[in-house]
């Protein structure tokens, strides 16, 4: 949550880095709870409920880092065109 709100007040150019850190950071968390859920710590209901909104969050910062890319290949089109 920290790396994706200090992107949101970075420039453009410098929000990616971050992105890619949330990205990685609710990768963790994601393995975490499954692990829980494994070993019996965490009920299926529970798994249930962090799952979903854990997934819609990885949708969303997948898309926030794709659209970074793809602004910074077509920055970087227009510097090698000039």
């Amino acid at each position: 949550m920290e790396a994706a709100l200090t992107a949101v007040f970075l420039p453009r150019e410098q929000k990616r880095p971050f992105v890619h850190k949330a990205i990685i950071k609710l990768d963790t968390a994601t393995v975490f709870i499954r692990v829980a859920w494994e070993l019996k710590s965490l009920d299926s209901k529970k798994y249930a409920a962090l799952s979903i909104p854990l997934s819609e969050a990885g949708r969303q910062l997948g898309g926030w880092h794709n659209q970074l890319l793809k602004q910074n290949s077509a920055t970087t089109k227009v510097v090698a065109e000039k």
